[in-house]
């Protein structure tokens, strides 16, 4: 099991790579909104706002309000931002979960 600052980090890894490739992801989809990442086993959460093919604004604690909240094992956020476990298998396996509204689904999908 991570720790909580392994997910921490990992979750700032991936803000500075999508930072990277703003451009791009904003050229495919255009989504504004609130974002909670909730790690089951650790029993905590962050989060922050997905906005122009960026992540920003991560901090600690849940977002109760959050239009598309994740659900994952500390482990497989780990891995999935290494690049070492495949994100629409980790969906279809249940190792990942996403509460959104139908169109949020599809328009994440775009970014993956």
């Amino acid at each position: 099991m991570a720790s909580v600052d392994e997910c921490r980090q990992a979750l700032n890894d991936l803000a500075a790579r999508m930072a990277e490739n703003a451009a791009e992801v904003r050229s495919r989809v255009d989504l504004e909104r609130t974002l909670a990442c909730r790690i089951k086993d650790l029993d905590t959460a962050f989060h922050g706002r997905l906005v122009d093919g960026q992540l920003v604004d991560l901090a600690d604690g849940d977002d109760p309000k959050a239009k598309i909240a994740i659900s994952i094992a500390s482990d497989d956020l780990l891995a999935l931002v290494r690049g070492e476990l495949d994100f629409p298998r980790a969906l279809a396996a249940r190792r990942v979960s996403i509460s959104a509204n139908p169109l949020d689904l599809m328009k994440l999908r775009k970014m993956m």
